[in-house]
């Protein structure tokens, strides 16, 4: 693409870099990753040695998780050099090198190399780089964009620095909407812009994607398959072959891709080449011939027809899904972070038509509405009909390609049992039955006269082998078996704690038994309860559904000192948190907050029930508090599994839960597999050995969803 000739025989001399690794953060230990400050080096041994820099030419800024002596600088004369040289990755030491020393120098060519995290500033694009003192409330960075645009304006010597390539190995997430993740603006300025300076940039990643790090090796991904491109070249040979560097690097992760070893895609961005020729490269290696086409933007008209279709509608609870469909169907990634990128759905098709979109020119917004007019307006013909032509029209005045249909929605069978206390006092409980499939089904009931609990358990465990006998002829006449996986019991407040999951049901030869909540996910209700607190919890489930599950400030770790009389008027206060964990000790606190979720509308918690007397530690007073969980804030507590977060939540690389990385749709597979755990680990052992601290075997689920609800007339 570049012949050699065009660049200085003198570019290696000329060339100056910043080369950044950045592992350690003041925000929180959870930021920390290990991998780039020995990528960093790795980068300055080629630049130093085969690359023909000078190690005084070199501006090293290194953040380590380990002392800086522990690293290998032994590797080159040039990183020895670099030893005494380096500086902390601190905002206040990039922005000196960046717009202080650097522009200073005699240079033709620029060289960025950046390793640690990274973010997109949702509406602008630009990508921020924090830097090692990044601290809560204020997120130190440098934003690159910002940068590169000072970097072409005439605040540099006019005829330095003609050349410029910024390589990053960081994700391109968006940064979260939160003001304990305060990034700020960030804006250098700069000139006028000088004619002729050429600047390319390599990523790890393409827009809203994460780039993967190999924390057990110490490495980037992108960085191996770049040092491994730039073998033994000098910075002459490299920087004239960056577009066939960059063609190799994407052939390699699209072939991890393809094979599901990773998801990420590295993006090659330039205006024009060293010869100031424009052209266009879209690195996936097509034959010559016409270039793939770009998504175009949303017209004017189809704005209009949004502004129509979205006028007071509320998130419905499919946005979410609709959301990251979109991406699917327009065949490019979904942006990693959780949540939805706005508040209405006017913002979330704004944030989607300001995305590049797939290959095929698709505008992400369509495939989003077209989700909304199957599922979202079920129930609402008129709206859906509208949707559809909106869809229909937009395709053919922009000349759109033809996309899937959205997938139904997932199927459940699911087994109620409801149970009423008698009005007259009466012992035993009322008791009814439903099997819900494509419809539901009144299965049985007590005709009336209370029962005790262990013929209510007889009889789910009867109806259960009706049910799979009833699958079994299903399945040899070829139709789906629609298995029941989910058990719902609908109980008065003070049966909340009963241990349902733990009951007895047959399970395999010889008379064997598993334990109710190993074999089914189970999850109880409190209807009456909701009757009082209707409009809070129903605005919650209808939040935590647009926001897929997995916004940073669904869940709540609820502790002792958290367990007042205001608690209940606090959770219903705003839309979040819409989950509890109740990391209490169990007893009068844990009870002081399963009355506040109740009273607050969350349709979602989590805690413990009493174990065995002298047995119950679970009770881990030191997970952090609030909701969500701020930079700094350790919600897992001592112990790391002994927490509820941490035995629900997925662990990072350092083997805490990432934040926000409990999925809230995902608890009762979860919760599940938790007790299916213990069941295993308790299996045979006496009292005295059980396993009390990992309490799976007493984890309580109280799952309300309110557009689920059986009748709630009274059994009586």
């Amino acid at each position: 693409m570049n012949p050699l000739d065009l660049l200085p025989a003198t570019l290696g001399p000329r060339t100056f870099a910043l080369v950044a690794g950045v592992e350690s953060y003041a925000v929180s230990h959870r930021w920390n990753l290990r991998g780039p400050a020995r990528d960093a080096l790795r980068f300055s041994r080629w630049l130093t040695g085969p690359g023909e820099v000078p190690p005084g030419h070199v501006r090293l800024l290194l953040s380590p998780l380990d002392d800086p002596d522990t690293l290998d600088w032994s590797a080159s004369a040039g990183l020895e050099a670099l030893r005494t040289t380096h500086r902390p990755a601190t905002e206040e030491n990039v922005k000196s090198v960046l717009l202080d020393e650097l522009p200073s120098c005699e240079g033709d060519l620029l060289l960025i190399f950046w390793a640690g995290h990274g973010y997109v500033e949702p509406r602008g694009g630009e990508l921020m780089l924090p830097c090692a003192d990044a601290r809560p409330g204020q997120i130190r960075h440098l934003n690159l964009d910002s940068a590169l645009r000072w970097w072409r304006t005439n605040l540099v010597g006019r005829e330095l620095f003609r050349y410029q390539a910024a390589l990053v190995d960081a994700c391109r997430v968006d940064a979260p909407r939160d003001a304990r993740w305060n990034f700020g603006t960030t804006d250098y300025g700069g000139g006028a812009t000088v004619p002729g300076r050429r600047q390319f940039r390599l990523y790890a990643s393409r827009e809203g994607e994460a780039a993967k790090n190999d924390a057990e090796r110490g490495a980037g991904r992108f960085t191996e398959e770049l040092l491994a491109e730039l073998g033994e070249r000098s910075v002459r040979e490299a920087v004239s072959g960056l577009a066939d560097t960059a063609r190799s690097i994407h052939r390699t992760f699209r072939g991890l891709r393809e094979r599901g070893e990773g998801w990420q895609l590295p993006q090659f961005v330039v205006d024009r080449d060293w010869d100031a020729c424009s052209f266009l490269d879209f690195l996936d290696d097509e034959p010559p011939g016409p270039a793939p086409r770009r998504a175009v933007r949303l017209d004017q008209a189809a704005w209009d027809g949004l502004g129509e279709l979205f006028e007071d509608r509320d998130l419905p609870r499919c946005a979410h899904e609709a959301y990251a469909w979109a991406f699917k169907a327009a065949g490019c990634a979904a942006p990693a972070q959780g949540g939805l990128p706005g508040d209405t759905l006017l913002e979330v098709a704004q944030d989607l038509d300001e995305r590049h979109g797939g290959p095929g020119g698709m505008p992400l917004a369509v495939p989003f509405v077209r989700f909304l007019a199957e599922r979202a307006a079920a129930g609402d013909e008129r709206w859906a009909a509208r949707l559809r032509d909106w869809v229909r029209a937009t395709r053919e005045r922009l000349a759109l390609p033809a996309m899937p249909p959205p997938p139904p929605p997932p199927r459940k069978t699911a087994l109620h049992v409801r149970l009423e206390t008698p009005p007259d006092g009466e012992d035993g409980f009322l008791a009814r039955m439903w099997l819900r499939r494509e419809a539901t089904e009144h299965i049985w009931e007590s005709e009336g006269e209370p029962v005790r609990l262990d013929a209510v358990r007889d009889e789910l465990v009867r109806q259960l082998g009706q049910v799979n006998q009833v699958l079994g002829v299903d399945a040899q006449a070829g139709r789906p078996s629609g298995a029941v996986e989910w058990i719902e019991f609908h109980v008065p407040y003070e049966l909340l704690d009963l241990d349902f999951d733990q009951w007895p049901v047959p399970r395999g030869p010889g008379g064997r038994t598993r334990a109710l909540g190993a074999v089914y996910q189970v999850v109880v209700r409190c209807p009456q309860e909701r009757e009082r607190t209707g409009a809070e919890w129903r605005g919650k489930w209808r939040w935590l559904w647009a926001q897929g599950g997995r916004h940073a400030d669904a869940v709540r770790v609820v502790t002792d000192a958290d367990a007042d009389e205001g608690l209940g008027m606090e959770l219903g206060a705003q839309p979040a948190p819409a989950c509890v964990l109740a990391h209490t000790r169990a007893g009068a606190r844990t009870s002081l907050v399963v009355e506040a979720v109740l009273e607050g509308g969350v349709p979602v918690a989590v805690w413990r029930r009493p174990g065995p007397a002298g047995t119950d530690r679970a009770g881990d007073p030191g997970a952090a508090r609030g909701a969500g969980v701020p930079p700094g804030a350790d919600r897992a507590g001592p112990g790391g599994a002994t927490g509820l977060l941490g035995l629900l939540a997925p662990a990072g690389e350092d083997g805490r839960p990432e934040p926000g990385a409990l999925d809230v749709f995902a608890l009762p597979a979860r919760v599940r597999a938790v007790r299916r755990a213990a069941a295993a680990a308790n299996a045979g052992a006496p009292d005295g050995d059980r396993q009390q601290p990992l309490g799976g075997d007493r984890l309580v689920l109280l799952w309300d969803d309110p557009d689920d609800t059986l009748t709630i007339r009274s059994l009586a």
